[in-house]
C-alpha cells in the first residue's frame, strides 16, 4: 500500500511550548485514523501542518495529495450566500467548470461549451445540487430552510454547513477537527455511515469513542511528544495501550481499585435491570469499563459527585404536564422521578428532549399540568448556554468559596484537583479558559452542591476522552437521579438503566438498545426523505397501506414467537431479584452485632449456610438469566 502522508523526524514547537520532537510516522493511501491525545499535545497543530497553516521547526513533511485535501473551516466568510450554494462551493473543480461555460457563453465561444459541459459531466456536476441538498438533510436540515442565507443560522449550524461543505469537496485526504461537536446523535449515525464509505485517507480528531470505533481502523497517539501509531480502531488502541501499562505497578493498583467499583456498581445494576436488551448492552459496556478504565491509568481526572444530604420520594413529578414554548406545546408528559432513576432521553433534533430537562430545572413554565417537587429536591442542571452564566473574572477557587464561605480552602481545592484543576490554575481567572476547561468548572460547581437529581443536556460537548470516562465513573457511583440527553453513546450506554424516547409530542418508555435507536433514526430519516419528496396526496397510498398491514401482521408473528423467549428471561429476572432481596435480608442479619455472640452460635451457623446457599443460587439463575437474555436477542437479530 503506498505511503499518502509521512512525516520524518519533525519537531514542532507553538508559544514556547515543545509538541512533537523528532516524530515520525507514515500513513497509508486509504487508511482511517484517529487523532487522539491529551487536549493541548498538538492533534490540532498536527492537522495544520499538513493544511500547510504550520511549519515544522525541524524534519521533513511529504505527502500526496492525489485529488486533493479536504479539510474543515473554523470561519464562515460568505455570510450572505444561501446555505445549498455554500456547501456547492466545497467542489472548486465544479465552481471552476461552471464559471469558465458562463464566460464561455457570454463571449460566445461555442467551440468550448462542448468541452466544458463534458467536463461537468466528468465532475458529476449535474448531480451535484442534490447531492449537496442530501449533505445538508443529512446533518439536520430540514428542507426548508436549505435556501435560507447563512448569516440566519446559528453558530453551531455554521459549523454543520462548514462540515458539509467539506464533505461536498472532492479528494483524496479529509482532515476533521472534532466534526460531531455540534451534532446531535441522528447526525452523527449519518455522518458515520457516510465516512465508513469514504474511499480516501481520512484524518479525524473526535472525544467520542463510538464514532471513532465505526469508522477508524488506525489510531495515533500523541503522548510525550511522540507519535505511536496503533492498528485497529481506538476499542484496540485502549485495548494494547492497557497491556503496555498493565507492567507498571502504579497502573496494577489503580486498575485493582477500579475493578472493585466496578463489581459494586455491576451488582447494583443487575439486582434493577429490567428490560432485556438493554440489561445485557449495560452489562457488556461494563465489563469493557475494567479494559478502558486501566488504559486511562494517567489521566488527570478523578472524582465523585458527592452523595446528596436528604432525598426524598418522588423527587419530582410531572402531571399531565404540557411543555412548549409561547404557548404552543411541543411536549406532553407525565413523569415521576424517585431516588435511584437513571434515564436516558432519545429522539431527533428538535423532538423536545431539551425542552423538558429545561422545563424540570424551572427554566420553562408549563403550559398546563402540574409539577410537584419532592420535600428535598435539590437539581444539579447542566447545560451549554449555562456555562455563560459562570462569573469570567473569578477563579475556580472562588465560584467554591461563594458556595460555601466558611469551607477550608485545601478542602475546595482538593475537590477542584479531581476536575483538573491544580496548583495555580485553581486561582487563575476563568476569562481565558477553553470550553472544556468551562464545561469541567460547570460540573465542579454542580458536584460541590450535593444535589440529588442530575439534569445533564449534552455534558460532554467541549470534554476530551480522559474527562469523558472520569465523568462516567463519577455517574456510575451517584447515589441520586439522573436524567441525561448526550450524543455520547458510550455514556449513556454505561450511566442509564431506563432509555426513553421523545417522539411525536410524547415521552414514552423504550426497550430496545443504542442500537435498535440507530436502526430507528435511520428508518426515520428514509421515511421523511420519502415524504419530502412525494407530491400531490398527503394520505398514504394503497400501496404504502398494504405494505404497512403486512409489516404490522409480521411484527406481530415476531412478537409471539418471541414470547416464550421473552417469558423465560422475565420469569429468571424476577427470581434473580426475590434472591438477591432473601440474601439483603441475610446479610442485614448477619451485620447484627448480638449474632455473633456465643448464645446465638446455631443461629450464625444457619444464617451462614443461608448466605453461602443464596450466593450460589444468585449465581445459577444470573448464569440462566444472562443466557437468556442472549437467546432473546439472538431471536430478535438473526443477522446479528
Amino acid at each position: 500500500m503506498p505511503a499518502m502522508i509521512t512525516l520524518n523526524s519533525i519537531s514542532l514547537l507553538r508559544s514556547g511550548k515543545l509538541l512533537l520532537d523528532d516524530a515520525s510516522v507514515t500513513i497509508h493511501t486509504g487508511q482511517h485514523v484517529g487523532l487522539v491525545g491529551a487536549n493541548g499535545c498538538g492533534k490540532s497543530s498536527l492537522l495544520a501542518l499538513l493544511t500547510g497553516d504550520l511549519q515544522p521547526d525541524k524534519g521533513e513533511l511529504t505527502f500526496d495529495k492525489g485529488r486533493g485535501l479536504a479539510h474543515m473551516a473554523q470561519e464562515i466568510d460568505a455570510l450572505d450566500r444561501n446555505a445549498v450554494e455554500y456547501v456547492l462551493d466545497g467542489d472548486t473543480q465544479l465552481r471552476r467548470i461552471e464559471q469558465a461555460i458562463a464566460s464561455a457563453e457570454t463571449a460566445g465561444r461555442h467551440e468550448q461549451l462542448a468541452d466544458l459541459h463534458e467536463q461537468l459531466l466528468r465532475a458529476d456536476g449535474y448531480t451535484a445540487r442534490s447531492r449537496a441538498e442530501q449533505l445538508l438533510h443529512g446533518l439536520g436540515f430540514n428542507h426548508d430552510i436549505l435556501h435560507k442565507s447563512v448569516r440566519d443560522f446559528s453558530g453551531g449550524w455554521r459549523m454543520r454547513l462548514n462540515l458539509a461543505k467539506t464533505l461536498m469537496c472532492p479528494s483524496d485526504i479529509m482532515l476533521l477537527d472534532e466534526p460531531t461537536n455540534h451534532l446531535d446523535l441522528d447526525a452523527i449515525v449519518w455522518l458515520e455511515h457516510f465516512l465508513k464509505r469514504y474511499p480516501g485517507t481520512l484524518l479525524v480528531i473526535s472525544h467520542d469513542r463510538d464514532f471513532l470505533d465505526a469508522i477508524t481502523d488506525h489510531t495515533l497517539h500523541i503522548e510525550h511528544q511522540t507519535l505511536s501509531q496503533y492498528r485497529g480502531n481506538y476499542s484496540a488502541f485502549e485495548h494494547l495501550r492497557m497491556q503496555r501499562l498493565q507492567q507498571q505497578q502504579a497502573a496494577f493498583e489503580k486498575q485493582q481499585k477500579l475493578r472493585a467499583h466496578m463489581e459494586k456498581f455491576v451488582e447494583r445494576f443487575r439486582a434493577k435491570a429490567t428490560k432485556a436488551k438493554q440489561a445485557q448492552s449495560r452489562l457488556k459496556a461494563l465489563a469493557r469499563l475494567e479494559e478502558i478504565s486501566a488504559a486511562h491509568v494517567d489521566s488527570p481526572f478523578t472524582f465523585v459527585f458527592p452523595q446528596a444530604d436528604k432525598m426524598s420520594a418522588p423527587l419530582l413529578t410531572l402531571d399531565q404536564a404540557e411543555l412548549g414554548y409561547d404557548n404552543k406545546p411541543l411536549l406532553h408528559v407525565s413523569l415521576s422521578i424517585q431516588p435511584g432513576s437513571r434515564i436516558g432521553l432519545l429522539g431527533a433534533n428538535g423532538a423536545g428532549k431539551s425542552t423538558l430537562i429545561r422545563t424540570l430545572a424551572g427554566e420553562l413554565p408549563l403550559i398546563s399540568g402540574k409539577v410537584c417537587p419532592g420535600e428535598h429536591l435539590s437539581i444539579g442542571y447542566f447545560a451549554q448556554h449555562q456555562l455563560e452564566s459562570l462569573d469570567f473574572d473569578a477563579s475556580p477557587l472562588l465560584h467554591l468559596q461563594r458556595l460555601s464561605p466558611n469551607a477550608r480552602e485545601q478542602e475546595l481545592r482538593n475537590f477542584l484537583g479531581g476536575f483538573g484543576f491544580y496548583g495555580d490554575k485553581a486561582l487563575e481567572s476563568i476569562e481565558g479558559f477553553s470550553g472544556g476547561e468551562k464545561a469541567r468548572l460547570a460540573l465542579a460547581v454542580i458536584g460541590w452542591q450535593k444535589p440529588n437529581l442530575l439534569l445533564l443536556d449534552e455534558p460532554t460537548n467541549h470534554l476530551d476522552l480522559e474527562m469523558r470516562l472520569a465523568l462516567t465513573m463519577a455517574l456510575q457511583s451517584f447515589e441520586g437521579a439522573m436524567i441525561l440527553v448526550s450524543h455520547d453513546r458510550n455514556l449513556i450506554r454505561s450511566t442509564t438503566d431506563e432509555l426513553f424516547l421523545v417522539h411525536d409530542g410524547a415521552m414514552e418508555s423504550y426497550s430496545g438498545d443504542l442500537d435498535d435507536y440507530s436502526l430507528w433514526l435511520t428508518q426515520l430519516r428514509s421515511k421523511e426523505r420519502n415524504d419530502a419528496g412525494s407530491e400531490g396526496s398527503k394520505d398514504v397510498p394503497a400501496q404504502g397501506s398494504q405494505q404497512k398491514k403486512e409489516q404490522r401482521r409480521q411484527e406481530a408473528l415476531r412478537r409471539e414467537a418471541l414470547r416464550p423467549l421473552k417469558k423465560k428471561a422475565d420469569q429468571l429476572e424476577r427470581q434473580l431479584e426475590n434472591l438477591q432481596n432473601s440474601l439483603a435480608m441475610v446479610d442485614e442479619q448477619l451485620a447484627d452485632a448480638s449474632i455473633y455472640e456465643e448464645a446465638a452460635k446455631e443461629r450464625l451457623k444457619q444464617h451462614l449456610g443461608e448466605q453461602t446457599a443464596l450466593k450460589r443460587q444468585i449465581a445459577d439463575v444470573e448464569e440462566a438469566w444472562m443466557e437468556a437474555l442472549e437467546a432473546l436477542e439472538e431471536a430478535q437479530d438473526p443477522g446479528a
